[in-house]
């Protein structure tokens, strides 16, 4: 049965929807409201607070630390300097995802793995033999996203760390009330976000002391369908929605390489040895039959599959999830897995796993739309993703483009 994270006293009190989604074994509010628009707009225009305390967390200490880190993801680890977050892949021998999360090197024998699947195991099968200690933390660390343009003007309130030069992708030792933290420039907002690292017992006192200086920006407390919109819109894909993790395929075509899930750019095939190298060379040199693409739903015939049958156009608020078919020429290329209305962009939009040869920018795809229980197809165009990268996402303080 799940439970509730560290801040459950207080997400809980304020979840007047009563929308609770389980996430690792912990409950989260999928909206704090019985719609998700305000939660979203904070994101997108003034700063939401996420808790991601769910998050698997694993210290890995030790003369062999950074051996090891190097060992199971694909990214390459002794490029990573302390006080810098990586992004990347953890494979299996046939170069098969079995998820991606993040990496914070803490000190120079020190790292921190956040991760979406229980990966304890996985990690002391690679270190046999090495030098070093692994700890899962999970529940010891509680984790807020604060996300959104008004973000870094909450924290400088909050933090007696210099948030003005905190580039992105770095991380801070901060205190919050002389509690110590971490703070990280990192979020799935695709926005101008941090991340927030601290002991379990300070949670309730750094959820108030937030929301306390976060009032005059505008901030609101934002679930999971807020975030899922949000993700959707910055092109960031989602375990066991866009892509299916290794450990639990069933059949060898669930089983995704990085470079069919957009994340080719964090495989670094140079590097010594890792978990999955010969395979993604040797998956580089052939390139794979299908890839992960942006769309961009045609509204005009969307909107005409309405008409036809006199209602008005309904577009999806929440991102709704699952295998919706994509075609071309009336043969299905492939499958969208992600898909919802934009409320920044004005657009409907979607991720799709499609045959290689329709992935370039510009392709005229059909995506299958139900209506009143009919199937229907609506045109798509291939687009680059992400869909909304605004310049305030990586800028400094001081920048012109801070809050654009």
């Amino acid at each position: 049965m799940p439970i509730g994270t560290p801040f459950h006293s207080r997400t809980s009190a304020l979840c007047a929807s009563q929308n609770w989604r389980a996430w690792s074994g912990y409950l989260v509010a999928s909206s704090y409201g019985v719609m998700q628009d305000y939660e979203y707009h904070a994101i997108r225009n003034s700063a939401g607070l996420i808790d991601i305390s769910p998050l698997y967390k694993y210290e890995v200490r030790g003369k062999d630390a950074l051996r090891l880190v190097n060992r199971v993801i694909t990214r390459d680890a002794s490029r990573c300097a302390v006080g810098q977050a990586l992004y990347g892949c953890l494979c299996e021998d046939d170069g098969a995802v079995i998820q991606d999360g993040t990496v914070f090197r803490l000190a120079e024998d020190h790292f921190r793995f956040h991760l979406a699947d229980p990966s304890l195991r996985w990690l002391k099968l690679n270190a046999t033999g090495m030098d070093v200690s692994i700890e899962e933390v999970s529940g010891q660390i509680a984790a807020l996203a604060l996300q959104g343009p008004h973000s870094r003007n909450i924290l400088e309130r909050v933090v007696d760390a210099d948030l003005g030069r905190l580039r992105f992708f770095r991380l801070t030792s901060a205190k919050i009330d002389q509690v110590a933290a971490v703070v990280s420039r990192t979020g799935y907002t695709g926005d101008l976000g941090y991340e927030l690292w601290f002991g379990a017992e300070h949670a309730e006192g750094i959820w108030d002391r937030l929301i306390e200086r976060g009032k005059d920006f505008g901030i609101k407390p934002a679930g999971m369908l807020a975030l899922d919109v949000a993700r959707l819109e910055a092109g960031f894909i989602l375990l066991e929605v866009d892509y299916i993790g290794a450990e639990k395929a069933l059949i060898s075509s669930q089983r995704y390489a990085p470079l069919e899930i957009g994340l080719s750019w964090t495989v670094d095939s140079k590097k010594d040895h890792f978990v999955g190298q010969r395979a993604l060379r040797k998956l580089d040199q052939q390139g794979s039959p299908r890839q992960i693409v942006g769309l961009e739903i045609n509204l005009s015939e969307y909107e005409s599959l309405y008409e036809q049958i006199g209602l008005a156009p309904q577009f999806p608020l929440a991102a709704w999830r699952g295998g919706v078919p994509v075609y071309k020429d009336g043969r299905q290329v492939g499958h969208a897995t992600t898909g919802a209305w934009s409320p920044t962009l004005k657009k409907y939009i979607a991720l799709a796993t499609v045959e290689k040869a329709f992935t370039e920018p510009g392709t005229k795809l059909d995506i299958e739309v139900t209506i009143e229980h009919a199937r229907k197809t609506a045109g798509a165009t291939v687009v680059k993703t992400p869909f909304f990268d605004p310049p305030r996402k990586r800028a400094l303080a001081g920048s012109a483009d801070t809050n654009r």
